[in-house]
């Protein structure tokens, strides 16, 4: 199965990449905007635009986003979030992906937007705060943090 792996640059993407040693031999890519730490990636990678709460990077992310996972076709989605994810992962549904979203490690004691808009449609929902439960149903797990 193909995996998408869906986050902005920066934070969600380290924390995303504590994840690769999991997907060894498996077919996945990578969909963020471009950043000096998202450009240095050395496995497959599409750039969209960095979804900034504005309508018209929106639409051009979305339109980016859905062109990439309708000729990858990836059979899960996998997000730390944020603006990136949210497009990656309705779309992904929509084209019958399975969506696992994990909240921020940064997001303590609150929900994020990007986890909030992703929680009704994700197929599992990760906290990585035991804290963090309350602020989601009953979907929501805690499994740990990804930094080991």
């Amino acid at each position: 199965m193909k995996i998408c792996l869906a986050c902005s640059a920066g934070g969600h993407l380290t924390e995303i990449m504590q994840l690769i040693g999991a997907l060894e031999g498996r077919d996945f890519f990578f969909l963020t905007y471009r950043h000096r730490d998202s450009e240095d990636l050395k496995h497959r990678k599409y750039f969209v635009k960095n979804v900034t709460r504005n309508p018209i990077t929106l639409l051009k992310n979305f339109i980016q986003t859905f062109i990439a996972l309708v000729k990858e076709r990836p059979g899960l989605i996998i997000s730390t979030g944020a603006g990136v994810a949210i497009p990656a992962c309705y779309i992904g549904r929509f084209l019958g992906a399975k969506v696992i979203f994990i909240e921020t490690f940064c997001m303590v004691t609150r929900a994020s937007l990007a986890g909030r808009v992703a929680y009704p449609i994700a197929n599992k929902f990760l906290v990585q705060w035991k804290g963090q439960l309350k602020n989601y149903g009953g979907k929501a797990e805690y499994k740990g943090a990804v930094f080991g």
